[in-house]
């Protein structure tokens, strides 16, 4: 008689300072410090118990330190958005929230949702991550300290601005010249950049940001990249009624610059333009056809990295 084999789901809480875990089936809590000494502890208990899979909310980087360490020793990660773990709780009456019930509640969604783990950034995609977000901030308060600079009235006030708005383009130059330089050192980058951006329309900028925050370009198929990054329409229908379709949901970094690109490559991309004409005939909202573009030139660029093969019209 074949002995049956027992399920294990684990919940991690992360903070700043602490660790809460529930490691179901028997249900066993424990308590660490996040530092090497509680991380070491954890992963050789949840080595023993041989979890069928550990989920843990994305909490703006602090996950990443406990699910790389869990990844390499062999232990299955997903890192799921709060969201989708608030609307849980909240789907199952759990309204109540501590470390320790957090915890229990990402033990439970591990067994009912389970949610599919994805290869977790190596420390070099990181770091190009890292420098990508930065740039970005750097930009946004640049936009500004520039408005603020447009209805300054004092001149000591003009003066401290323009002082500051100077700061923030040589630190912008810098980080452009530090992934740039990151770019030519990697192989793998600089074939993946020199892919990228041989699509027209697809400028430094773009590559950058899909490198750095879409890794998974180039490994999923086109509703899958779609949905990841959140361009794929979402129906809206309920017996006789058809709704609206709409996009939701995933990566709003990337689907912002991707945006962008698209409004390039819809001047300078023949196929990308042809389509968008053709949408416009057909009678599409401009906003239906803006994000049907966008798909479109994300499509592409995921099978050109794929197949390694530079960019044709005939690949659109």
């Amino acid at each position: 008689m074949t002995e049956r084999v027992v399920e294990k789901f684990v919940g991690v809480d992360v903070s700043k300072s602490t660790l809460d875990v529930c490691i179901d089936s028997p249900s066993e809590v424990m308590h660490v410090d996040y530092d090497d000494k509680g991380i070491k502890a954890l992963c050789a208990r949840l080595k023993s118990v041989a979890p069928t899979l550990i989920v843990m909310e994305a909490t703006g980087g602090l996950e990443m330190r406990l699910a790389c360490e869990m990844a390499a020793q062999g232990l299955n990660v997903a890192v799921i958005n709060p969201r989708q773990a608030r609307d849980f709780a909240k789907a199952t009456g759990q309204l109540a929230k501590t470390d320790r019930v957090d915890a229990a509640m990402l033990a439970a969604f591990a067994k009912a949702i389970r949610p599919q783990v994805r290869p977790l950034k190596d420390e070099q995609t990181r770091e190009l991550d890292d420098m990508v977000s930065r740039r970005r901030q750097l930009i946004a308060n640049r936009v500004q300290e520039t408005l603020r600079l447009n209805t300054a009235a004092s001149r000591p006030l003009q003066k401290s601005l323009k002082a500051h708005i100077a700061w923030l383009d040589k630190r912008i130059v810098e980080i452009d010249e530090d992934l740039s330089f990151r770019l030519k050192a990697s192989d793998v980058w600089r074939t993946k950049d020199n892919l990228l951006r041989g699509i027209p329309g697809v400028g430094a900028v773009t590559t950058l940001t899909m490198l750095a925050k879409c890794p998974e370009l180039g490994t999923l198929n086109r509703r899958e990249i779609a949905s990841l990054t959140g361009v794929a329409p979402l129906a809206n229908d309920s017996g006789k009624h058809h709704g609206k379709r709409f996009v939701w949901g995933g990566r709003a970094d990337v689907r912002a610059v991707l945006y962008m690109a698209t409004l390039s490559a819809k001047r300078s991309n023949p196929a990308l333009k042809a389509f968008a004409d053709r949408l416009k005939q057909a009678g599409k909202p401009p906003k239906v056809i803006i994000v049907a573009c966008m798909r479109k030139l994300l499509t592409i660029m995921n099978s050109i990295l794929r197949n390694n093969t530079p960019w044709s019209p005939n690949i659109a």
